[in-house]
């Protein structure tokens, strides 16, 4: 298997070797910056399975969960890749909107609920968690 994908600018292109082990859609506060007003989309992967090619610039910060978390962008365009934490760093999530294929990534939870504004949908068909749900892996 052979995932790729990139930043807007092209500057940034990624591909990843293994299958995603879960996505999730996550309304937390940070991710509603990210999305400009709506929550994330984030496909998590084994770090070891990705490869990236072009320059990334990090920024890093305690999560809602506690954890810290580092996340990377394009320093050209801005686009958010990838984001990560220390608390786990065999996995590495990647923004479903930047894969070359998105509909790859068909989200299995919704997390994060508590933080999300009265006007967010919330896909019905798949579970809702209020806050951060266990690790993926």
């Amino acid at each position: 298997m052979n995932i790729t994908g990139g930043c807007l600018c092209g500057a940034v292109r990624y591909s990843v070797s293994a299958p995603p082990i879960v996505t999730r859609v996550c309304w937390c506060r940070v991710c509603q910056y990210i999305g400009a007003g709506s929550g994330t989309v984030n496909v998590c992967f084994p770090s070891a399975a990705l490869e990236v090619r072009g320059e990334l610039r990090e920024y890093s910060r305690l999560a809602d969960s506690g954890n810290p978390m580092q996340r990377r962008f394009c320093p050209l365009c801005g686009t958010h890749l990838f984001s990560g934490t220390t608390a786990r760093p065999h996995l590495m999530f990647v923004r479903a909107g930047t894969l070359d294929q998105p509909d790859l990534a068909r989200p299995a939870m919704t997390i994060w609920t508590s933080s999300a504004p009265s006007w967010a949908c919330f896909d019905e068909r798949i579970p809702q968690v209020e806050r951060q749900p266990p690790p993926a892996a």
